[in-house]
């Protein structure tokens, strides 16, 4: 198996490298690919050396079989054809193909038998925020199909980057100091405040990030659910939460909803009130699951359901997300 990872240097590229190891992905040879910039740097994977190639119109996929892609949406775009010509699979992070119709927006969980169908020879890995809501929807969807869903996140920094999670440690650091915080990755100073947008306001007032889990959900899971969200920044480095309401066709009950997400796959339940016991992003980061708690009915609607989830986006959201995908690929030797 011939891996290549593009964008390595990014703080999800790094992520690559430790969810690959961590989950025994086999991997025969090994090519990383980075800007001009990046490109001489050497990382270490399973005590090898590895120098990081520049990314370039050439021939330097041939013999790849799978190509993790993290390197920025115009990126995505300029490269595609190059990393796909000679057969290789790119499991792509970016936002650039997810709503193409011959481009499958998996998450294995929930739909992995898309990935076995791309004309283009790319896989898009979803937003990070719909990955770990999907995740949780598809529980319910098993029991009542899923009208509606409203959402509120709390997306920490880590979600725009490595330097977006150093620029918030900086500012505590400088406020402390009695010092002007520097702000120059959010629109705001972030410590010590929310921000309730995250990427660019669209014509109808919503962001893209908030589009972005509409739509994917929806092509996602194959459904006709309606989703509207609020998407907001918070002072935390890395995890992000959300506060969800569902309404389904037949009411569904706070026990059968736990049963669902007790027995399914890639959810950790946490959920006893009277022990203190929910999810929280401190506890989140750096693990795998995605989190769920804070079950209850809504006492707003007789078939509504309200619950709290928290995943590390940059493990689930993101690395992880795009490995399992080709762990499935391999294991039905879709590739």
């Amino acid at each position: 198996m011939k891996v290549a990872i593009v964008g390595v240097s990014g703080a999800v590229g790094q992520e690559f490298l430790c969810v690959l190891d961590e989950r025994n992905f086999p991997v025969d040879e090994l090519t990383l690919f980075g800007s001009a910039r990046s490109a001489g740097r050497v990382y270490t994977f399973r005590g090898r050396r590895y120098i990081t190639k520049e990314l370039m119109h050439n021939d330097d996929f041939k013999g790849v079989d799978i190509a993790f892609v993290s390197a920025g949406g115009s990126a995505s775009v300029e490269f595609a054809e190059t990393i796909t010509r000679h057969g290789a699979v790119m499991i792509d992070n970016s936002s650039a193909f997810r709503m193409y119709d011959d481009v499958p927006l998996v998450v294995p969980e929930v739909n992995a038998e898309d990935a076995l169908n791309r004309p283009r020879g790319i896989i898009a890995n979803p937003n990070c925020s719909t990955i770990q809501m999907v995740v949780a929807l598809k529980a319910i969807e098993r029991l009542s199909h899923i009208r509606r869903v409203h959402v509120a996140t709390y997306q920490a920094s880590s979600g725009a980057g490595a330097t977006a999670m150093a620029e918030l440690a900086m500012q505590y650091e400088q406020i402390q100091r009695g010092e002007a915080p520097t702000v120059e990755k959010f629109a705001y100073q972030l410590a010590y405040n929310l921000i309730p947008h995250i990427d660019v306001f669209t014509d109808n007032d919503y962001t893209k990030e908030e589009m972005k889990m509409h739509h994917e959900t929806r092509k996602i899971m194959h459904s006709d659910v309606e989703v509207s969200a609020t998407c907001v920044r918070v002072p935390v480095i890395r995890s992000h939460s959300e506060a969800t309401w569902i309404e389904t066709e037949r009411p569904v009950s706070v026990e059968e909803a736990r049963r669902a997400f007790a027995g399914s796959e890639g959810i950790v339940l946490q959920d006893d009130p009277a022990r203190k016991e929910y999810p929280m992003p401190l506890f989140a980061a750096g693990q795998d699951p995605v989190y769920v708690g804070r079950i209850r009915k809504d006492i707003s609607n007789p078939n509504g359901l309200t619950f709290w989830t928290v995943s590390d986006q940059i493990k689930k959201g993101a690395a992880l997300n795009a490995v399992q995908i080709a762990e499935y690929l391999v294991k039905v030797k879709g590739i």
